[in-house]
């Protein structure tokens, strides 16, 4: 899977992110991430949560997500795409339809491939029509991974 970077922000996390460290602070510098410990215990929330998740052993990661790094765009497709359930997918066109922009099919691509809050909002889980896997942030490896997880074919 790589290494994540994360970030917590007044309201939720921030950024759950395959960019380095440096990216993800650049990026949330402007945005408030805070660094008390009060944050820190969140991240560690954070932390435990994506374990849990990516043992196998959690099907959803319920914490308060701050999208303010999205695009008014990308809270909207990223809004839709939370409500994919765990094993579940969809096509990039049916989030642009359901967003009311159904010619919008490689923007939603390209805000997904922008999600600043990567498996809480579950972007692996859209596909193309077709059922092609298309772009993902962690590579397409971290893709196959993540589907073969929530949908019991994991090999390793």
């Amino acid at each position: 899977m790589g290494t994540l970077s994360l970030a917590w922000g007044a309201t939720g996390l921030l950024a759950c992110s395959y960019a380095g460290v440096e990216a993800v602070t650049a990026a949330v510098s402007s945005a408030g991430s805070c660094r008390n410990s009060r944050f820190l215990d969140r991240l560690d929330q954070v932390r435990r949560a994506l374990d849990g998740y990516l043992s196998g052993r959690r099907r959803e990661i319920a914490l308060p997500v701050d999208l303010r790094l999205a695009t008014p765009f990308g809270r909207r497709v990223l809004e839709a795409t939370a409500g994919i359930e765990y094993g579940a997918t969809a096509s990039y066109g049916a989030i642009a339809a359901e967003i009311g922009s159904p010619r919008a099919s490689r923007a939603v691509g390209a805000a997904l491939g922008a999600n600043p809050v990567c498996i809480v909002v579950p972007c692996h889980r859209v596909l193309r029509t077709g059922g092609a896997l298309g772009g993902y942030a962690g590579g397409l490896d971290a893709k196959r991974y993540l589907l073969a997880l929530e949908t019991g074919r994991r090999t390793g």
